[in-house]
């Protein structure tokens, strides 16, 4: 199988807990080199003006940025002009694709606060959907949720909240490790939906627990990258390995997120 994509991008929180769990201090120069001295081609980065000069001279291009907010409260609450605008006009200046947004709880968090209701969740994807048009309006680029619930409950909600109650411009990034961690599967997602997905954050895990690469775990890349290819889906393919206390890696992330790519690309 041979399938035409952008390349290969990886978000930085993964790499940003690893240096921190291995106690070394980093900046934007040694993150971004390690992201392309691991095969990386692209980041998921705010594309302000320094970071943007530090990635391209380690030849990475920027693929997206990804904003947190509570996009369930009231859309006058959101400040969108100051919180999501921005990130928006600077990505696109930078000849990014796609802006992630992530559907949070509570302030900077994904997890915690009362249970969001159906109409959070309705209000979630009109709000979506009045984000969507205003930076497709002024910046040309589209606008994707990245699901990142761990329960079934805000992982179905969430999705409902593209699918039911957002308007079709809206689209999805497909996050494999949450998807798996919330009970869903997200090779039906590529499957039911393809002309809704505009990004993808790779990951794999046994539940809620991540491995340590995409080679092990309860995602079933080979038929989730024959669906993708199925799909048409010509976009970047994003990887985000991430290795929290919950287990031991064995290698470094750079030798992990390499076998993921070389493994990714296998089944291209």
């Amino acid at each position: 199988m041979s399938h035409p994509i952008k390349g290969f991008s990886t978000a930085l929180y993964g790499w940003m807990e690893r240096f921190k769990r291995e106690g070394i201090e980093y900046d934007w120069h040694k993150l971004y080199r390690a992201c392309a001295e691991a095969g990386a081609e692209a980041v998921e980065t705010d594309a302000a003006p320094e970071k943007l000069a530090i990635a391209r001279s380690y030849g990475l291009q920027v693929s997206a940025s990804y904003i947190g907010i509570q996009l369930h409260h009231d859309f006058a609450k959101l400040d969108v002009d100051r919180s999501v605008l921005p990130w928006a006009e600077r990505l696109a200046a930078a000849g990014g694709d796609v802006l992630l947004l992530n559907a949070d709880r509570t302030q900077g968090s994904h997890e915690g606060g009362a249970d969001k209701t159906e109409d959070d969740f309705k209000r979630q994807g009109e709000n979506m959907t009045r984000i969507a048009e205003l930076i497709r309006s002024r910046f040309g680029l589209r606008t994707a949720m990245h699901n990142h619930a761990a329960d079934s409950w805000h992982a179905d909600g969430d999705l409902r909240s593209v699918l039911e109650y957002a308007d079709a411009s809206l689209g999805l990034c497909v996050d494999t490790g949450w998807a798996i961690a919330a009970g869903q599967d997200p090779i039906a997602w590529v499957r039911d939906f393809p002309e809704r997905i505009y990004a993808y954050h790779f990951r794999n895990g046994h539940g809620s627990t991540p491995t340590e690469d995409l080679l092990e775990g309860d995602v079933n890349f080979p038929a989730l990258l024959a669906a993708i290819h199925a799909s048409g889906y010509s976009g970047w393919l994003g990887l985000e390995l991430w290795h929290p206390d919950s287990m031991t890696p064995e290698r470094s992330m750079s030798e992990d997120f390499r076998r993921s790519i070389e493994y990714v690309r296998s089944l291209l």
